[in-house]
Order: structure tokens, then sequence, then C-alpha cells
């Protein structure tokens, strides 16, 4: 098996970055018309940015309002529009689910796209796949695309602004990333684009967590105060650049598949995926036998950060067994990131380390 690492072309991160846009692209050769697929606080904090910028650029814009979920049926819908305006680059800008619809739609399309993260709320922003849900929230499936984006942007005035909520998801989801990464890694599996891992990959993955453990908390302080810091700085690549590189380039393990099998669960629809990420990685490390020092230190983490750690945070509660049976199945799914594991990964294996860690998490 051949080592693979993949990334975007180009990434950009600071204070009012959006007002370089246009020149950043404008680097990339990258013109217009542009389809901006856009989120609803995006459009409101970004929209005097994008005239400007793209002023600046000469480069001509339409506005795609994201309807809320990356569906099969909003990717057609915002196809349709890159059409009509004869699109050559599409750009993204909002959260993880408008970044995964834009990216569906460049791809189908064959055009360059452009991540603008408004929030740093999943590693979604840097990666070559997208999450598919239906449209009341269950997940479906993974696309996955032939290149990574051409340009990440991310405007960290923009994220000091988002909801503190965000920030935490992201950093749930980025949490898991070293410890599924080292998965794929002990177990010699494929990464997320069928190769193994690099040394580079698993660098980037551990500095990802450690950065976390050593910036989490100073950021979130910062967005609680709308200000941006270095520790938020740090803290928004780690969420976005370095989670995404390790979780692609990487891999996923026990922690994702556990997330997507609560997703059939209606009560979690509400719950972000970091958020069921981050209970997802407890799960792994119990299934794994982690030490306790191990799982000590995540479970702080998660406190400190206010990430879940039972299945009540998020929306589940009272559990039979058979319901839990029913997100194991799902976890252990034909093609789920679970069998990355280096032993044979059941439902009911899955099932029971999903009953300890809800105990362990509550306890």
């Amino acid at each position: 098996m051949l080592s693979i690492f993949c990334a975007p072309s180009r990434y950009v991160q600071g204070r009012d970055a959006t007002y370089s846009l246009g020149q950043e692209m404008a680097k990339l050769g990258l013109s217009g018309p542009v389809l901006i697929v856009a989120g609803k606080s995006a459009r409101r904090h970004l929209e005097t940015a994008w005239q400007e910028t793209f002023k600046n650029a000469g480069i001509e814009y339409v506005i795609f309002d994201f309807a809320g979920e990356c569906s099969r049926q909003e990717i057609e819908r915002a196809k349709v529009a890159a059409q009509n305006c004869a699109a050559k680059v599409v750009v993204g800008a909002g959260g993880g689910k408008v970044l995964d619809t834009s990216r569906a739609v460049a791809a189908d399309l064959d055009l360059p796209a452009v991540n603008c993260p408004t929030a740093a709320s999943s590693d979604a922003p840097c990666s070559a796949l997208s999450v598919v849900y239906s449209e009341d929230g269950a997940f479906e499936r993974y696309l996955f695309y032939k290149r990574n984006p051409d340009l990440v942007l991310v405007d960290t005035s923009a994220i000091a602004k988002a909801p503190p909520r965000l920030l935490t998801a992201g950093m749930g989801d980025a949490l898991a990333t070293w410890f599924e990464a080292k998965t794929v890694v002990d177990a010699k599996k494929a990464n997320q684009v069928g190769g193994s891992t690099t040394i580079s990959a698993a660098a980037l993955a551990k500095l990802c967590y450690e950065t976390l453990l050593e910036d989490g908390l100073a950021a979130l302080n910062a967005v609680q105060a709308q200000t941006v810091t270095p520790a938020l700085e740090r803290l928004v690549e780690a969420n976005t650049l370095l989670s995404g590189l390790g979780f692609e380039s990487g891999g996923l393990a026990v922690a994702h598949s556990v997330h997507n099998g609560l997703t059939t669960m209606a009560e979690t629809h509400k719950y972000l995926h970091g958020e069921k990420v981050a209970f997802g990685l407890i799960v792994q490390l119990v299934l794994e036998g982690k030490p306790k020092a191990v799982l000590k230190e995540v479970l702080e983490f998660c406190w400190s950060v206010g990430l879940p750690t039972n299945l009540a945070d998020v929306g589940l509660t009272n559990l039979t067994r058979s319901q839990i049976l029913q997100i194991a199945t799902r976890a252990t799914a034909e093609g789920e990131t679970a069998h990355n594991e280096p032993f044979v990964v059941t439902a009911e294996a899955v099932a029971d380390a999903i009953a300890a860690a809800d105990l362990i998490g509550r306890r």
C-alpha cells in the first residue's frame, strides 16, 4: 500500500481575512463568475467584505442562500444556481454543512472549490469529501472527490463572532483526530484516501491534540468575549488545518462510526457533529481498553470546554439495550471506519462500549 498525503492547494488564516479573498483567488488564477453558497450568519457578517474584495479583484459573484442541510436535494438546488450564473468557481461560506454542499457542487461541475469557514466547528474545510445527510438529519453517505479545495480562507474575526458552542464542537471533532489516526497506523489500515499514513500526517494529528490541550479553554474564553487572541488563532488552526489533514491523511476509526450510529436516533439531530464525535471517542477509548490515565485526560478536557461525555449529553436518556444495539449496528455497518481497528469489531462489542462509556462519563 502506497503512502498518501493530501491537502488543500493554499491555506490562509487571520483577522479580517475575507477582505483578501478576491486577491488570494486571483493569485491562484481563479476568476468569476463566482457562486457563493452562503449560510445565514456568513451572509450577515461578510456580505460587505465580499462586495469590497470582489470589486477590487474585478470578480462577479452571485449569492446562493443555503437552506440548512447538506442533503442530495440541497446539492442539486445549489448546482442549478451555479449553472444558471455560469459559475467558474464555487465558494462556500459558513459552517461545515455549507462547505460540504459547496464542495459537492464544485466536484459535480468540475469547478475549483474555495472554502471560507465562519466557524471552527469541524475539520471539513480542508478535506476532499462531504458528509451527506437525509433531509431530516440522518447520516447517509460520504462523497469523495478527486482533489482537495483550491483555497481555504479562514477569517478569525468572523469565527470570534460565532456562537462559542460551534468552536467547542470543532474541538470535539479535532479531539478524535490523533486517537483515530494512531489506531489506523497501528492497525496498518488505509487512511481516508486509500493509502498508508505518512509520518507527517501522524505528526500533525498529534500536534492537533497537543494544541487542544494547551489552547482549548483559552480560545473558548476568547470567543466568549468575541475577541481574536493568539490562543484562538492556534486553536482555529488545530480545528481546521491540523485536524483536517490529520483525519484525511491519517484515517478514521470508531469515534466517527459511533457518530454515524448516533444519527439514527432523532433525538441527536439537534446536536452538532463534533459533539457526537466527542462521545464517540470515549466509546473508542473504552473499546480499545486504553489506560485510565488516557481516559482521564480526555474526559477532563471535555469537561473543561463543555463537550459531551455521556448519552444524555447528546439527547439520549433511558435507552434500552435494543436501542443501543441499533446505534452500534449502524456504527459497524459494512464500510464503516469502525473496522479500521486492529481487531474484529462487532455490534455487540460496540454496544457494550457505548454503555460502559456512558456510565464512565456520568460518573
